[in-house]
């Protein structure tokens, strides 16, 4: 099974009336969804913040460019996707589930809801005594298949970033209570910060993406009989990299992140899976 992910992409509206922004804003935004949209997975998932505001128009369009392909696509929800409307609004619209998971015959995928909902103040992650709750059966559930879960904010003192304040899940919520007591292989996937990022503890990786806008390109996850192969797939079309920087300069509620490629051994990870011993 292949996963294709896609970091924090932003998609936002634009002032029209400006020179060459509604053409930069079409270049970037249709030529980077029509690439990832074209990697050779079976699901296509969105790590959050796939708007800039949770606005309807916005909403409207990336779905609409989504739809033009006949894919799963799973949308994590983040921060930014719920600043402009509520939590119930922005599921409606777009056909989503808040958090869920899909067992699989390679592996438990786990989407999680880390997002707060039009808190303009905060925008660190935060999960209701409820999800945790779900999450720890769906932990334990899982046994010795490989484990992966999917959420917008990074665990605490994981991935680059993820020490800063609004960084991360909160830190009063014990994470690791949970995932420890995973049996198999657990891998925590994730973006908010903006810097790719792979980090092991215990026995976790966590793999962080960076913003589209910032490193254009994608991580692709095959999971084969021996191991889950995690691989960057970086954008090299001018048309896409000379679009962002126009993008960055008119974009409210965003900043472009220095060092969001970060090094070479965030780019790739091999997990070797667990085998089952032989009596």
């Amino acid at each position: 099974m292949k996963l294709a992910l896609l970091g924090d992409l932003h998609y936002h509206e634009i002032d029209t009336t400006i020179p060459g922004l509604p053409e930069a804003k079409a270049a970037f935004y249709q030529n980077v969804l029509e690439q990832f949209l074209n990697l050779d997975a079976d699901m296509y998932i969105s790590l959050g913040d796939l708007t800039n505001y949770g606005l309807t128009s916005e909403l409207e369009e990336i779905y609409e460019l989504l739809q033009r392909h006949d894919k799963q696509f799973i949308h994590v929800l983040g921060n930014h996707d719920l600043y402009g409307q509520t939590r119930r609004e922005v599921l409606e619209l777009t056909g989503q589930q808040r958090y869920h998971v899909l067992d699989t015959e390679e592996a438990v995928l786990v989407f999680l809801d880390t997002a707060k909902e039009m808190d303009f103040k905060d925008w660190g992650g935060w999960l209701d005594f409820e999800q945790l709750e779900w999450l720890e059966h769906k932990v334990i559930a899982s046994k010795e298949k490989p484990l992966l879960v999917f959420g917008h904010h990074p665990v605490y003192r994981t991935t680059a970033g993820s020490e800063r304040d609004k960084g991360s899940i909160h830190p009063s919520i014990d994470m690791w209570n949970i995932l420890n007591q995973n049996k198999g292989i657990g891998i925590y996937f994730n973006g908010h910060t903006h810097m790719d990022s792979i980090v092991q503890q215990q026995e976790w990786s966590f793999v962080q993406l960076s913003a589209c806008l910032d490193q254009p390109g994608f991580r692709l996850v095959d999971i084969g009989e021996e191991s889950i192969r995690i691989s960057a797939v970086d954008i090299t079309d001018p048309i896409v990299l000379e679009s962002a920087p126009i993008l960055h300069k008119h974009m409210k509620h965003f900043s472009p992140t220095l060092n969001a490629r970060g090094k070479d051994e965030d780019r790739e990870l091999v997990v070797q899976l667990l085998k089952a011993p032989i009596f």
